[in-house]
């Protein structure tokens, strides 16, 4: 259980140092992309498994653990060329980035494996469907770094997509996928997990295409969200898991509710402090990204990793 989060730690330093660290004048949106890449995928490498008897899956699964980090360093050092080395106006960057580009598309054919082999498995769907999304993040973070301006949308704009699609769109669903495994069967599970999937893509498009479209989606995205934090702390109340999963868990839930609590909180704010959007969206982001995606995520690893154990000593 000690060295349950080692992987993590190479790329951990990583973030560290790029957040904190002048010497990396990054954009805040790049500065997430690589905690993304260096950190949060990591972290779900750490939940996913294969079935012994699945050749194809094992094989898929091999490989992911073992181009984590190369790809990662990719993404590193295409922002770095795009950022610091001064070959943004160059292809350089965007070559750079197909190497997360390939990697996502790993993270893709092994969530499309899991809902193949699991036909009709809502929480397996809901998994492999957030595996799917990483690979449309990286279809948008390999258009920023190539600067294409896709249906007359700025390129920054991809960079926001890609956050979206590595962040909330591809997490919320394993996250809810990982409760359904545990949970036991509810009627209105598998309505949850269609509007997951739906949600990422109208907000997608409602960025490029409609505001009205993208607020639908905001709006049933974090319905959803609540329906998971809400049942989540009900049954960690009454269950009997290890503290730190519980402990990691709780905090993502908190996480949550308080960036409910500012948005409603926002017109009141703004006027008393004369502050704008902008001087939001670091808390936003930060409390989405290190709070409910970072503190849920180890707490799902330390939660599978405790069922596992129970499983075995049950067995022996």
């Amino acid at each position: 259980m000690k060295r349950l989060l080692v992987p993590t730690i190479p790329g951990g330093i990583i973030t560290i140092l790029i957040f904190y660290l002048d010497y990396f004048q990054f954009d805040l949106v790049d500065k997430f992309l690589l905690f993304a890449a260096f950190v949060i995928v990591p972290l779900v490498v750490l939940l996913l498994g294969y079935e012994e008897k699945n050749t194809l899956q094992r094989l898929i699964y091999t490989a992911i653990k073992l181009l984590q980090l190369p790809a990662a360093l990719l993404v590193f050092a295409s922002v770095m060329g795009s950022q610091a080395w001064g070959m943004g106006s160059t292809a350089i960057p965007g070559n750079l980035s197909l190497g997360w580009l390939l990697f996502t598309l790993l993270l893709c054919v092994y969530g499309l494996s899991l809902i193949v082999n699991h036909k009709g498995r809502a929480a397996e769907i809901a998994i492999g469907a957030g595996l799917v999304y990483f690979f449309i993040g990286g279809i948008w973070f390999t258009l920023y770094q190539y600067q294409v301006d896709l249906y007359q949308v700025k390129h920054a704009t991809h960079a926001l997509s890609s956050v979206h699609f590595h962040f909330s769109s591809a997490i919320v669903p394993i996250f809810i996928g990982f409760l359904g495994r545990i949970m036991t069967k509810k009627s209105w599970y598998p309505w949850v997990v269609a509007i997951d999937i739906i949600g990422p893509i109208l907000i997608a498009v409602g960025i490029i295409f409609s505001k009205p479209i993208e607020y639908i989606g905001v709006t049933l995205f974090a319905c959803n969200i609540a329906i998971y934090t809400t049942y989540l702390l009900a049954y960690l109340r009454k269950g009997s898991l290890q503290n730190k999963s519980s402990f990691f868990l709780v905090l993502s839930c908190i996480a949550f509710y308080t960036i409910v609590v500012i948005s409603i909180c926002y017109p009141l704010l703004k006027n008393l402090f004369s502050l704008t959007i902008h001087d939001f969206i670091p808390v936003y982001g930060s409390l989405h990204s290190f709070g409910f995606v970072l503190c849920g995520l180890i707490g799902w690893v330390y939660m599978i990793d405790s069922l596992k154990e129970n499983t075995l000593t049950d067995k022996t």
